[in-house]
């Protein structure tokens, strides 16, 4: 069961770390629909971005270390910080 539960945290790991890749023009751009993030910004972007890669590979070395929880504690991170930003209100 532990398997199943570390593979789709994996998919969905890798589905966010999509999702932020396509989404980064429209955040870091010049166009005009960009919002022109700033360094701080962009710095805690890549963070998520390479945390949400990285989040899986931890998770199931932890796995196979005999670690399963803090394996999954750290898999299903990424995931839950979106849904948890997803709450956060857009400034206006």
């Amino acid at each position: 069961m532990a398997n199943v539960l570390l593979f789709i945290a994996a998919i969905l790991d890798v589905a966010l770390a999509v999702i932020l890749i396509g989404i980064s023009g429209f955040l870091f751009g010049t166009g005009p629909e960009s919002m022109h993030g700033g360094a701080l910004a962009t710095a805690i972007y890549a963070a998520a971005v390479i945390g949400s890669l990285a989040a899986p590979v931890a998770g199931l070395v932890f796995h196979r270390r005999g670690k399963t929880a803090i394996g999954m504690l750290i898999v299903w991170l990424p995931p839950a910080g979106a849904l948890l930003a997803l709450t956060i209100p857009p400034p206006y």
